[in-house]
């Protein structure tokens, strides 16, 4: 099995600097490098912008933004489909992939990251690291400040609220909130009428998500 192979297998594996191929941290050098073009580019620049997710990026759709300043330490295992908007501080530790389905919304401040190490510290003291897949349905709004842990999946349309700490997946076409993540309720009727604590939306939407229960 190749390093990057073990880096994508969920298998334990030494992510010592030393350990990592040559070809591999040249890949990773590359995306800081170019990332770092991206951070500091003008406002104006958003062809620029483009060019340079388009280089970093596994998979990017159509009509995606992303707010500099964002972080990634590949950037080349994350897929994104069409529609899709990030904020400012958008971090990714991308050591295996992530994906990410059409019309997503990410509030500034938001972590992806799919690696992490064994609790046990006779490993981490050897450093030891496995890494877990991360995917995000489409339609999926995430709120501010949360973080999304290794392995999760979030269901098509969920709202996941700010600051939380995603440990386990969430289902489609819920509202979940807080730390640890856990499901409020499921998006319904009421979401069709207000837009926020009695707020009336004042106009029809048309229900394409959510039949009537």
């Amino acid at each position: 099995m190749t390093y990057l192979e073990k880096m994508k297998s969920g298998a334990l594996y030494d992510c010592s600097m030393e350990s990592v191929p040559h070809e591999l941290q040249e890949k990773a050098d590359a995306c800081k490098e170019l990332l770092y073009n991206f951070n500091h580019s003008r406002p104006g620049e958003t062809e620029k912008r483009t060019e340079i997710l388009q280089k970093v990026l596994a998979e990017m759709g159509e009509n995606c933004y992303i707010e500099p300043p964002f972080y990634a330490n590949w950037g080349c295992h994350l897929h994104v489909g069409d529609h899709f908007y990030a904020n400012f501080g958008f971090t990714i530790v991308d050591d295996t992939d992530i994906y990410i389905g059409d019309n997503v919304m990410i509030a500034p401040h938001v972590t992806l990251a799919t690696g992490t190490h064994p609790i046990c510290p006779e490993l981490r003291e050897q450093v030891f690291q496995y890494n877990l897949p991360i995917h995000i349905g489409n339609g999926v709004w995430i709120g501010a400040g949360a973080v999304i842990l290794p392995g999760v999946t979030i269901g098509d349309h969920s709202v996941i609220g700010a600051g939380s700490v995603v440990t386990k997946d969430i289902p489609a076409g819920v509202v979940a909130v807080g730390n640890p993540c856990r499901v409020m309720r499921e998006i319904d009727d009421r979401d069709y009428q207000f837009y926020a604590k009695g707020r009336p939306i004042g106009f029809p939407v048309e229900r394409k998500h959510y039949p009537g229960k």
